[in-house]
């Protein structure tokens, strides 16, 4: 199939985005890298009348270092960040991320802004920017401001980003000492979206105990599910067998809400989930006491 009729538009710099942006509201969508927007547009799910090109706008494919981790302009590609040193020293969960998402074809031309707006429960990087509390910078005409990874995913497809603002900077600080980091999925063939998934953040104490702990999910609900309940059972605690176990056991039970479709049931992602958990926990655990 082919897209319905649209306008087409090239701005060069991000004020001129904003200016069609702001004249056009919600007739307007943004092409990014374009991987999961132009199929949606072939296929006639969505049929914007405006569609606004920002691939020509250099000045939204950076990559830089600040005093608390890594910032990175939306507009670069997955494969840029793949094979960033920064990236790799500063924010390793990041950095391992990203050979998992999609294809090497879809990863050179996909990039991190259009993800994170897309806002696929299934994607990678929505899980793992939450884990890692990321923040992203939306402007308009008129402002811009800051917004949590936690609060800006709303819904199935669904962010705070108002028909007027665009994503243009994402914000991801560095981890503290002593912390150990995971990404486990399951995919039905390499490179499918994940039938479950988990990002595992987990900071140790001097006396190797859990100081603090993330899971966040993918796959798991309408957006990325934050499994507060499980990590807060290793707070405080030395990390064992059994209390990773307990963690797993309350995460897949209690906190997420896999649907089922006909590739997965919601028991099996549960089953996933779990299994998926204690895999990450350990993982991040090892890595947090400087083992490999």
């Amino acid at each position: 199939m082919k897209p319905a009729p649209f306008k087409y538009y090239a701005p060069t710099t991000v004020p001129e985005v904003l200016s069609i942006l702001k004249e056009h509201g919600y007739d307007a969508k943004v092409l990014a890298g374009g991987q999961s927007l132009v199929p949606m547009m072939n296929f006639r799910l969505v049929q914007p009348a405006v569609l606004v090109d920002i691939n020509n706008i250099p000045d939204l494919s950076y990559i830089q270092n600040y005093e608390k981790g890594i910032r990175l302009g939306a507009m670069v590609r997955h494969s840029q960040a793949e094979h960033d040193s920064q990236i790799k020293e500063r924010v390793p969960l990041l950095h391992e991320t990203m050979p998992q998402i999609a294809t090497t074809q879809i990863r050179n031309r996909g990039t991190i802004g259009g993800s994170l707006a897309h806002a696929d429960p299934s994607a990678e990087l929505v899980a793992v920017t939450t884990a890692l509390k990321a923040r992203f910078k939306i402007q308009n005409l008129e402002a811009e401001r800051w917004v949590p990874a936690s609060e800006f995913f709303v819904g199935l497809l669904m962010t705070t980003l108002e028909p007027e603002e665009l994503l243009i900077e994402i914000e991801i600080p560095g981890l503290p000492s002593r912390s150990g980091w995971s990404l486990k999925e399951v995919a039905r063939r390499p490179h499918d979206f994940a039938l479950m998934g988990v990002a595992a953040v987990l900071t140790l104490d001097k006396k190797d105990r859990c100081q603090s702990a993330r899971l966040v999910y993918l796959s798991a609900g309408d957006g990325p599910l934050v499994a507060e309940e499980a990590a807060a059972l290793l707070q405080d605690q030395e990390i064992s067998e059994d209390l990773i176990n307990a963690a797993a056991e309350k995460a897949a039970t209690e906190e997420i809400d896999p649907g089922s479709d006909i590739h997965a049931t919601a028991d099996f992602r549960r089953h996933l989930a779990n299994v998926l958990t204690r895999r990450a926990l350990a993982e991040a655990y090892q890595r947090a006491k400087g083992g490999k």
